[in-house]
């Protein structure tokens, strides 16, 4: 069974891409599926996210951030594009060569955020739960579209 390439993009790789690169990995091995994330432009890792992450019992503080320009310059190939930022920022996103499918799931920015930092936390929490429950649902498409002829 080959192995299923995945980039999760968003505007500066510091956040929504990074959860879903985590999951995917952690969750998708087992079935193949492998991910990378990336930014249109690196950035620098949201702390909250980080902080988030670990109430997971994901580490991520260490990741370094990368821009999909350097990736697609690369030549890197994937299966799947899938954008987790909003629609207008996922159009700048370039199609990369073999490409099978780019999907756009849009997820708030953690960011963007306002309020106290216990505020911005809850909501970061919530933006997890979701990516989490995205990445699992598409482990399960991806399983199903592989047992169909």
């Amino acid at each position: 069974m080959e192995t299923i390439k995945v980039l999760f993009v968003c505007v500066h790789n510091s956040a929504r891409s990074q959860m879903a690169q985590t999951y995917l990995n952690d969750f998708g091995l087992a079935h193949r599926i492998y991910a990378e994330s990336a930014g249109l432009e690196a950035g620098e890792l949201n702390p909250l996210v980080v902080e988030a992450m670990k109430l997971d019992g994901y580490d991520i503080s260490g990741n370094q951030t990368h821009s999909v320009f350097d990736y697609y310059k690369e030549g890197r190939l994937y299966h799947y594009v899938v954008t987790v930022c909003d629609l207008e920022a996922a159009q700048r996103c370039p199609v990369f060569p073999g490409l099978s499918k780019m999907i756009n799931w849009s997820f708030r920015d953690p960011s963007a955020l306002e309020g106290s930092k216990e505020e911005q936390l809850a909501i970061t929490l919530e933006i997890r739960d979701e990516i989490k429950a995205a990445v699992k649902a598409f482990i399960d498409e991806v399983n199903e579209s592989r047992q169909t002829p």
